[in-house]
């Protein structure tokens, strides 16, 4: 790849090709919980200096990071009953950006009503709030199927890395570092190289879930759909009907990869903060169908989950930090013009074709994939997954989907997800395997 090329595909901020193709999607910049406690936040996305804030009526807005007077920041601002007053001189903005007051000015001037601040729409949805920079009219935000389903137990993980938004989402097309980053090297940094950690379960546990990545692949397939990239693959010793092979599961474009069934879904979702840095978002919704009553949230919890350990030391002993280590690892922006594809990554170059596409609908005027402005076509998208998209949970085929969880830490498939998954940072982990013990329940009375 060219250097240029490189630099069409990873530019993020207004005006090149990819910050406007970028622009016409609804991005999540925060979780709804967390204006609970932080009701001014600063943003960066897509290359601009933002602010969002809920003001004390509970409306959102997402305005310029800075006041139009002196330039202050205004995530230092004071939220009021109208929108957000800049805490240097009292100037006082809406969520549509317009500055309502000007307390040091003369009685009576006008003044105020000849600033306006950039602004852009905000919405929340299943415990995110979403961020649109785009050209007008606005589309519809997405109701993906995790973000609506009812009777769902929700959280929220994030972290900030220092790598470009594209090498993020290229590894939701790059099947063949399964075995490798999830099988061999997560043995090697938690088993190997360590010694283990003297706890039996624990070690166990880590060789266990490593064996199951380190399988082969037999076959990969990877095709373009309605909604994205469809990713198939069949490991050694699976069948020819494994769903893994018949269904797959999806790349969303442009911005999420989704994993999972009913019982617990997942949407890693990449956000371009800049052209050097990406806001990673672990979406978590746990659906046991609508015979079991999941525990009781006001909002999904949204927590942030470390890179870094205390001595500086990568964190990598569960499988999304393992993967954001390989993000990070390949610098700021990959350097793609000295890099050798092979056979294994077609994918990748499929996404980046698909890509390339996609900026020139948008260079051309019309609408890329994924923008939806038919409310009908909106009200649930539910997407084809290995485990099953439909209303009620799938046939249980891992340990957690089985459901044999209790409170004891020896149990195995509730160590895996207090141990080797990013809910273990979560607040609302007990909650989690709340869900799995209620499910189990579920299932024994029904076999009963």
């Amino acid at each position: 790849m060219r250097a240029e090329e490189n630099a069409l595909l990873t530019q993020t901020s207004a005006g090149t090709p990819m910050g406007e193709l970028l622009r016409r999607y609804w991005w999540p910049i925060t979780g709804s919980a967390r204006l609970s406690s932080e009701p001014v936040l600063p943003v960066r996305l897509l290359s601009e200096d933002l602010t969002l804030f809920k003001d004390k009526r509970g409306r959102l807005g997402l305005v310029d990071r800075r006041c139009a007077h002196r330039r202050v920041d205004l995530s230092l601002g004071i939220p009021t009953d109208d929108g957000l007053r800049c805490m240097y001189h009292g100037w006082l903005y809406g969520a549509d950006g317009q500055c309502l007051d000007q307390p040091t000015e003369p009685e009576g001037s006008r003044f105020s009503e000849k600033v306006r601040l950039k602004a852009y729409p905000v919405q929340e949805l299943g415990g995110l709030v979403f961020a649109y920079l785009g050209p007008d009219p606005a589309p519809l935000l997405p109701r993906w199927d995790a973000l609506v389903w009812d009777n769902a137990f929700r959280h929220v993980g994030a972290a900030t890395l220092n790598a470009n938004w594209l090498q993020c989402m290229e590894n939701s097309v790059d099947t063949a570092h399964t075995e490798y980053t999830h099988g061999h090297f997560f043995e090697y940094a938690v088993m190997d190289k360590g010694g283990g950690t003297g706890d039996e379960a624990h070690d166990r546990s880590v060789r266990a879930m490593a064996d199951e990545f380190k399988r082969p692949h037999v076959k990969t397939e990877w095709a373009v759909t309605q909604y994205g990239i469809q990713k198939y693959r069949l490991r050694e010793g699976e069948p020819d009907d494994s769903p893994d092979w018949t269904i797959g599961h999806p790349l969303v474009f442009p911005y999420f990869v989704r994993l999972g069934g009913r019982l617990r879904s997942e949407l890693q979702i990449r956000v371009p903060v800049d052209d050097e840095r990406t806001l990673h978002l672990d979406y978590f919704a746990y659906c046991p169908g609508p015979d079991v009553e999941v525990p009781a949230q006001d909002c999904a919890p949204y927590f942030e989950h470390p890179l870094f350990d205390e001595a500086g030391r990568p964190i990598v002993d569960y499988v999304v930090a393992q993967d954001m280590a390989a993000w990070w690892g390949q610098g700021a922006v990959a350097d793609r013009e000295n890099e050798r594809l092979g056979a294994s990554d077609r994918g990748v170059i499929l996404f980046r074709k698909l890509l390339t596409e996609q900026m020139k609908i948008a260079q051309d005027g019309g609408d890329p994939m994924n923008v939806f402005r038919d409310p009908a076509e909106n009200e649930r998208i539910d997407l084809p997954v290995n485990s099953g998209p439909g209303p009620v949970a799938p046939a249980p085929s891992t340990p957690e989907e089985k459901g044999d969880l209790t409170a004891v830490e020896g149990d195995d498939a509730a160590l895996r997800l207090r141990r080797h998954h990013v809910d273990r940072y979560s607040p609302a982990l007990e909650g989690v395997l709340e869900v799995y013990r209620r499910y189990a329940e579920a299932q024994r009375a029904a076999r009963a």
